[in-house]
């Protein structure tokens, strides 16, 4: 994995540099001043509950949507200023499949090359290029509407880097796949950055969050983490515990109420605990059980990137919503 960029010349160590992003719609603040720098070469994870201003950051960012306050830069461009010049150095990828169910396959990426304005012989061998990268070659006259949703992803996906762009953006492009796609998908992700690709990519799977170099965790539109999933884990260290009782939920009753417990999710036969501070936890959690007259075993476990988006999401004071 790339080692977190050094500050420096933002046109050369980041590919985005956001400082005080925000965006209003009449009296909601969808997004609200968020300062974010995504390092080149990255796969950057941006996470956040439903309505928490992913998709509408990330418009702003292609230049599809105005911020009310702020400043972006993305490639070394101004945006929104400069958003026609930043157009074919992108590609943006939504979780609804966006080309056309009525043409095949190659029709379909011989489409978007025109849009791109590639010229026709570079068009064809980029298609072809394309039509063996993402295993194709023996689809390409089948129509997009017939085929699988997650063989549809990859469809999209080829056709949102066939002009070979320098940063990708895409919106929970996974969320309508199987678990054996979505792998397959994640290691075309990470090709793309080998060869020099940054991707940002928002995704409410928490085993693809693993995955990604760096994340970002939004909430009602503040940005509440930022780091790689080692250190936002790390940040966790003595938070989370492990509960074995013969009866988990009566456990889980005796738990969810205690002062200091953020959560308590059962997972099988245990529960997983997590904790608003540490120190002491295994000690005080079974002597609120015992109090309880319930036997467990409590024990100490390694924060998962689960818990950080708990943690940030329900775990810390919440600003103002906007009158």
């Amino acid at each position: 994995m790339p080692t977190d960029a050094p500050a420096g010349n933002p046109a050369v160590d980041f590919a985005i540099r956001v400082r005080g992003l925000t965006k209003r719609f009449g009296a909601l603040v969808a997004v609200d001043h968020v300062d974010l720098d995504v390092p080149r070469r990255h796969v950057y994870g941006f996470l956040g509950p439903n309505g928490s201003g992913k998709s509408t950051t990330i418009r702003m960012l292609c230049g599809l949507l105005t911020p009310t306050a702020g400043e972006i830069e993305v490639l070394g461009l101004h945006i929104p200023q400069q958003a026609e010049q930043l157009r074919t150095r992108i590609g943006y990828m939504t979780q609804k499949f966006s080309l056309f169910e009525d043409l095949s396959v190659r029709e379909n990426l011989e489409f978007l090359a025109a849009v791109q304005d590639i010229p026709r012989a570079a068009a064809r061998r980029r298609i072809d290029e394309l039509l063996e990268q993402y295993h194709f070659q023996d689809r390409q006259k089948q129509l997009a509407g017939t085929m699988s949703g997650g063989q549809k992803q990859r469809l999209a996906l080829a056709g949102a880097v066939i002009h070979e762009p320098e940063l990708l953006f895409l919106d929970e492009p996974t969320s309508a796949v199987d678990p054996e796609s979505r792998r397959d998908f994640w290691e075309k992700l990470f090709e793309l950055a080998d060869a020099g690709t940054t991707l940002l990519v928002s995704t409410h799977y928490m085993d693809e969050a693993e995955r990604c170099h760096r994340i970002a965790i939004l909430d009602r539109g503040v940005l509440v983490a930022d780091g790689t999933p080692d250190a936002l884990t790390g940040e966790l260290a003595g938070r989370t515990l492990v509960v074995e009782a013969a009866q988990p939920r009566q456990a889980q009753k005796a738990l969810v109420s205690l002062p200091g417990v953020i959560s308590v999710a059962q997972i099988g036969n245990v529960l997983r605990v997590l904790l608003a501070e540490a120190g002491g936890a295994e000690e005080r959690i079974g002597r609120e059980l015992q109090r309880a007259g319930i036997e467990a075993a409590v024990s100490a476990s390694h924060a998962s990137l689960e818990d950080v988006f708990v943690s940030a999401t329900r775990g810390q004071p919440r600003r103002e919503d906007a009158a």
